[in-house]
C-alpha cells in the first residue's frame, strides 16, 4: 500500500501532499506495497523524498542496520569499513546537512555527488537533499572532460567526492573541473588524500551538530541524473555473456531531472519482483550514479526498509564471504556478470537475483523461467521495466507492452508506429534540464525512448537503437 502511496497518482483519488493511495494488488506485488509501509507518514505530509523514508525506518527500527560498507574497503578509499545502523545514519546525515547549509547556496542549487558506493555516499545524498539541494549524480568513472560536460549541463555550484579511489584521485580532478567551470564554487570530500583548498569533509562531521529529528520533513527537489548520447559511430551489438562490462555510448551527457516521487516509484515498480522484505539484506555491485543503480539499491533499501551493501569495487573473495553469512539476501548484478555467476553457488544462496540490462541489449541468452531470477532493463534515464523470469517476463512484457498494467500502473509502455518504445507512468516522471530549469512533468505524458524491440516467436530478443 505504502508504495503506491510514494506516487502522486496511480489511478486514484489524490489525498493532501500529492499522494494517492490505492489498496495493493494481489499477488507478488503485494511484496513491495507491504515492504514499503515505513514511508507512509512520510510520503503524507509532503512530497517523497529518500530522507523521508530514511527516517520512517530510523523511528520505528532505530537498531535495524541500515548501510554496511564492503570488506576490504581500506585497500581502496583508505577509509574503514563501517555498519550504519538506521539511527546512526540519521545523525550523520544530520550533521552533513548543517555543514553544507553553511556554504549559503541558493536553495534547490544542484551539487554534484562524484564517489564510488560505499556508505558516505548514501550518507552524502541524503544530506543534499535534506540541505534543500538538487543531488546530481556524476560517476567517479568519469574522465575530466565528462564531467566538466556534466557540471555545465546542470550548471553545477558544488561538489562532494572522495579524496582517493586506488589509484585514482577524483578530489583533484574535480579542482580541475572547478578550475574550467566559474560557476562551480566549491569543493568538498572524504579523505585521505583531500587537496589543499577543498573542504574536508570528515571535519564537517566533527564540527556540526545538525537536528535529526528533522530529517525528511521538508520538501524533496528531486535529483538529477545523466543520459549518455547516442555512440557517434552508431548502434554497437551488444557484448557476449563473457565479453565484461559494455562501453559506454559516447556524445555529452544530458542532465535529466525527476522529483522523489517518480523515484520512489522507479524503485517501487523493482520492488515488486525483487518481493524484499523489511530487515532483508540487498547487495548490489551497481553504482549508484545513474536511475539504474539507485532505484535498486539505495532507493529500493529505504523503501523496503532492507539492509543495504554496496561492493563498488568487485572482489570475488570478499562478495563469496558475503554471501555465506546467514542473512536474507537479493543480489543486484550487471546482467554481463550472469554467465560467470551462473557457474557459481550463488544463486542457492539468494532469496533473488536481479540482473540489470541497459539498452541496447541483447536479451536473448537468458536462462527463461528461472525462479527467484528477475530482470531490470534501463532506458537510458528514462524508465526502468522489471520483471520476474518465471512470471511476467520483460521479454514478454516488451512483445506486448499492455502486460506492463499488471504491474500495477507503475509504468505503461507503448509501442509507436516506427516501432520505438515509449513510456509514462508515475516512475517515469523524469524531464531534460534546460539552462537548469526543469520543465513540468507529468505522469500522463507519453515519453518516447530510442529504442526498438526485436521480436521473435512473441518475445522481445534484443533492444536496438531505433
Amino acid at each position: 500500500m505504502a508504495a503506491q502511496a510514494a506516487v502522486r497518482r496511480v489511478g486514484a483519488a489524490p489525498v493532501p501532499g500529492g499522494v494517492a493511495v490505492r489498496e495493493p494488488p494481489a499477488g507478488a506485488a503485494a511484496w513491495a506495497f507491504a515492504a514499503a509501509a515505513p514511508a507512509v507518514a512520510a510520503a503524507a505530509a509532503a512530497p517523497m523524498g529518500l530522507g523521508a523514508l530514511l527516517a520512517a525506518v530510523a523511528d520505528r527500527h532505530p537498531s535495524r542496520v541500515a548501510f554496511v560498507d564492503q570488506a576490504g574497503k581500506a585497500a581502496w578509499c583508505g577509509r574503514p569499513a563501517i555498519t550504519w545502523t538506521y539511527a546512526a545514519a540519521r545523525e550523520i546525515i544530520a550533521r552533513l546537512a548543517e555543514g553544507l547549509a553553511r556554504l549559503r547556496l541558493p536553495p534547490r542549487s544542484p551539487v554534484g555527488l562524484c564517489m564510488a558506493g560505499m556508505a558516505e555516499c548514501h550518507l552524502t545524498l541524503l544530506a543534499i537533499e535534506q540541505a534543500g539541494h538538487v543531488p546530481c549524480l556524476l560517476p567517479v568513472t568519469w574522465d575530466e572532460a565528462r564531467l566538466l560536460q556534466a557540471v555545465e549541463a546542470a550548471q553545477i555550484q558544488a561538489v562532494l567526492t572522495q579524496g582517493q579511489l586506488g589509484t585514482d584521485r577524483p578530489a583533484e580532478r574535480l579542482c580541475r573541473v572547478a578550475a574550467r567551470y566559474f560557476p562551480l564554487r566549491f569543493v568538498a570530500a572524504f579523505g585521505p588524500h583531500v587537496p589543499d583548498g577543498v573542504i574536508g569533509l570528515d571535519q564537517i562531521v566533527l564540527d556540526h551538530r545538525g537536528d535529526a529529528a528533522a530529517l525528511g520533513t521538508g520538501p524533496a527537489a528531486g535529483l538529477v541524473s545523466f543520459a549518455l548520447g547516442v555512440p557517434a559511430a552508431g548502434p554497437r551489438p551488444a557484448p557476449s555473456r563473457a565479453a565484461g562490462a559494455p562501453p559506454e555510448p559516447d556524445g555529452p551527457p544530458a542532465a535529466m531531472h525527476r522529483d522523489g516521487d517518480a523515484l520512489a516509484a522507479a524503485a517501487a515498480a523493482c520492488l515488486v519482483p525483487l518481493r524484499i522484505a523489511p530487515g532483508d539484506r540487498l547487495l548490489t555491485l551497481l553504482p549508484p550514479s545513474d536511475l539504474k543503480g539507485l532505484a535498486t539499491g539505495l532507493a529500493a533499501a529505504l523503501l523496503s526498509g532492507a539492509t543495504l551493501e554496496c561492493h563498488p569495487v568487485f572482489d570475488a573473495a570478499a562478495l563469496s564471504a558475503a554471501l555465506d553469512q546467514p542473512l536474507p539476501t537479493h543480489l543486484v548484478a550487471p546482467a554481463w556478470m550472469e554467465a560467470g555467476l551462473a557457474r557459481t553457488t550463488a544463486q542457492g544462496r539468494l532469496r533473488t537475483i536481479a540482473y540489470v540490462h541497459r539498452a541496447p541489449a541483447r536479451l536473448s541468452g537468458r536462462e527463461p523461467g528461472r525462479p527467484g531470477v528477475v530482470d531490470v532493463v534501463a532506458f537510458d534515464e528514462l524508465a526502468l521495466l522489471a520483471g520476474r523470469r518465471d512470471a511476467l517476463d520483460v521479454g514478454l512484457v516488451l512483445a506486448a507492452p499492455e502486460r506492463a498494467a499488471a504491474a500495477g500502473g507503475l509504468v505503461q509502455i507503448r509501442r509507436d508506429p516506427d516501432g520505438r518504445l515509449a513510456f509514462r507512468g508515475p516512475a517515469c516522471g523524469a524531464g531534460m534540464l534546460q539552462r537548469g530549469i526543469s520543465p513540468v512533468d507529468s505522469v500522463d505524458e507519453w515519453r518516447p525512448s530510442r529504442y526498438r524491440a526485436t521480436l521473435f516467436a512473441g518475445v522481445a530478443t534484443a533492444l536496438t537503437l531505433a
